[in-house]
């Protein structure tokens, strides 16, 4: 029985051994054809030059020597204008050819801001408000870009865009409102000053933390993208608020979700304090926009035609393309950065002055119409008396006006006012009432 196990076991070996041996003997004319294919492969001529990179995660060529890349590599990029100093177009091609109505309209606009911003700066260091921040030497940025937009396209501000919503519309009384906090506020007094927000006039509500609203701002033209609803957003920021990681986030989300999205930087030469040479080594903002796909231009913010012109070809062509854009508007900021600061530290007069003197947008635009006859001595003189009285008027209606209720400190964040709200609501009268001689309630409303 064993001998019979065995020889069974000899068989099976003897098959096998036969299975691969006829198994190689097919392969060999297979191995030897795949070697005469290698072998012509081989001696064609390679020409390395002719290869190109097959990376995923850039555009490229192959280099043959060690260079790294210079950070000027993208440097001097021109500032777009169309008026020079003296308000003389530079080439009639680039003219916007605005009726005088609308001109007249950008000038009036311009000047009832610079006067809002006077008396309102004063009234803070009076102690009438807690705080403002002026907008002197910027006004062309503000009524420029936003001539450009359409009324329903959508508005984030930084703090320093009160032109824009002057422009949409948003009444003197309301302005005043916010800053005195009244019970007109839009914001029933729950912000600090010049945190303007206006639903109506699709204007998102500014928030304090820099540069926030980057992709706030991406997030909703993305949403709008996505409804197809032929509307833009714009994004405005300062050079500071660019070096905040909010800013790359904005920045490269816009461009790999394709976002009809206009970033308007305002480049006004200081963060508060810091200067730009001590804010970035490049070129500018505007030449960060390639490194993340962007369509980018750098334009003269004192002239109020190359802003409008700029934003409304970028306007056009972010809905038309779905596509951001970047606009670096070169500006000088002439005022402090805010009531908490004083600028002579770290600025002097004469910087100061030339802005305010010899390249002001104000003063641009009034030789652009002078030169028109649109605008005479007599027109500046009434309009600056009628446009302080109208100011004053507002100014001093807002601080006849009472505080907002206190019961709206609990309500907007719920439907219904949750136990523990409720109980902070209750606490708070006992307090008032138990201290009412430290707490002005007749100053608000009942």
């Amino acid at each position: 029985m064993a001998a019979v196990s065995g020889v069974s076991r000899m068989s099976g070996l003897c098959f096998h051994a036969a299975r691969q041996t006829a198994a190689l003997k097919a392969l060999r004319p297979m191995t030897r054809r795949s070697f005469r294919v290698t072998a012509a492969h081989q001696q064609q001529p390679f020409d390395s030059s002719l290869e190109k990179p097959q990376f995923p995660g850039a555009s490229a060529e192959f280099v043959d020597h060690l260079e790294f890349i210079q950070p000027n590599v993208i440097s001097g990029i021109p500032v777009y204008r169309v008026m020079d100093r003296q308000g003389n177009i530079i080439n009639a091609s680039e003219d916007p050819q605005l009726s005088k109505e609308t001109v007249l309209n950008f000038y009036q606009k311009m000047t009832l801001l610079n006067t809002m911003d006077r008396i309102l700066y004063e009234s803070q260091r009076q102690g009438r408000i807690s705080f403002y921040m002026t907008n002197y030497g910027e006004e062309g940025t503000h009524i420029g870009s936003a001539a450009a937009l359409e009324s329903n396209d959508l508005v984030f501000g930084q703090y320093r865009e009160a032109g824009v919503l002057m422009y949409r519309g948003f009444p003197l009384d309301l302005f005043m409102a916010q800053c005195y906090a009244n019970a007109d506020d839009l914001g029933k007094g729950r912000q600090m000053p010049v945190h303007y927000g206006s639903k109506d006039l699709n204007f998102v509500t500014i928030s304090s933390p820099l540069a926030t609203q980057i992709p706030q701002a991406v997030g909703a033209a993305y949403a709008l993208k996505r409804e197809n609803m032929n509307r833009a957003v714009i994004c405005y920021f300062g050079e500071g608020a660019a070096s905040e990681g909010d800013a790359h986030a904005g920045f490269n989300f816009s461009a790999t979700l394709e976002c009809p999205l206009i970033f308007f930087c305002r480049n006004n030469g200081y963060a508060i304090s810091t200067p730009t040479n001590e804010q970035y080594r490049g070129d500018g903002i505007a030449a960060r926009g390639p490194g993340y796909g962007m369509l980018s231009i750098r334009v003269d913010g004192n002239d109020v035609f190359a802003v409008y012109n700029a934003t409304k070809e970028a306007r056009r062509r972010a809905v038309a393309e779905n596509q951001p854009f970047l606009i670096e508007a070169m500006t000088y900021r002439i005022g402090h950065h805010s009531t908490s600061d004083d600028s002579s530290a770290y600025r002097s007069v004469d910087e100061v002055n030339y802005w305010d003197k010899q390249d002001h947008p104000i003063s641009r635009l009034r030789h652009y119409m002078t030169a028109r006859d649109w605008w005479s001595e007599d027109d500046e003189r009434s309009w600056r008396k009628q446009s302080r009285k109208t100011v004053m008027e507002a100014f001093e209606r807002a601080e006849r006006r009472l505080k907002p209720n206190p019961e709206l400190l609990f309500t907007d964040v719920y439907e219904e006012m949750t136990p523990s709200l409720d109980k902070q609501r209750e606490s708070m009268f006992r307090h008032i009432q138990q201290y009412k001689e430290h707490y002005p309630v007749d100053l608000y409303e009942k």
